[in-house]
């Protein structure tokens, strides 16, 4: 067992499990999943820690815990298609990948979406694949999706996103309001109508371009 092989177990065992993660399916992909691949070259030696890893641009590698809570909320099926917005690196892209049939990864960044390319290929997973465009946009070309997952904190869902989610879908993001703490949220679709439903805190940075939008301030 390597370096590496020793601080994945580490983080299931002293991240994952005692904050709430139980479902096996989820334990199995971050075993399985060899984070140090998706971070920066200078921050392998900490890429298990239960920390925000910045990918520069203003992009972060969400805190483990945080991606793994919402992927267990997410309730990913072996038939499933997912979406992941803001993918950077690629690394909730791929712990959706080994959960789901397949999964679109949506980078804006060129830099992050060949290193997210890089990683995935050095990882040999061939069930995610990483496609450029504006995040704000999604990717109506493989929709609707059976799970979206937003791979940073955002102000709101924008409604084109929304619009690509499946009837039984499941959105996961971390939605946060200017300085507010976020809010973990899931939102589901059922006979057309989105439900929201808050699933815990997190300090997830958020995604550029996902900003809340300034409030007019009266003189």
């Amino acid at each position: 067992m390597n370096s590496f092989d020793a601080a994945r177990i580490r983080m299931i065992e002293s991240q994952l499990r005692p904050n709430k993660v139980a479902d096996e399916r989820v334990l199995r992909a971050f075993a399985s999943t060899r984070r140090e691949l998706f971070v920066p070259e200078h921050l392998r030696r900490v890429a298990y820690i239960d920390e925000d890893l910045p990918l520069g641009g203003g992009r972060y590698l969400m805190e483990p815990m945080v991606a793994a809570r919402l992927l267990q909320a997410a309730e990913v099926e072996p038939g499933d298609t997912a979406l992941v917005v803001g993918a950077g690196t690629g690394y909730e892209a791929a712990l959706t990948g080994a959960l789901a049939r397949n999964a679109i990864a949506l980078e804006e960044d060129p830099e992050l979406a060949r290193r997210a390319r890089a990683a995935l290929v050095d990882h040999a997973i061939a069930v995610v694949n990483v496609v450029e465009g504006p995040l704000r946009d999604g990717y109506r070309a493989r929709a609707p999706y059976d799970v979206i997952l937003f791979g940073g904190a955002i102000a709101e869902v924008p409604t084109e996103i929304a619009s690509q989610l499946a009837e039984g879908g499941r959105l996961l993001a971390v939605v946060r309001h200017e300085t507010a703490v976020g809010r973990a949220t899931l939102t589901t679709r059922t006979g057309g109508v989105l439900a929201r439903r808050v699933i815990f805190d997190a300090a997830t940075p958020v995604l550029p371009g996902f900003s809340p939008k300034p409030a007019f301030v009266f003189c």
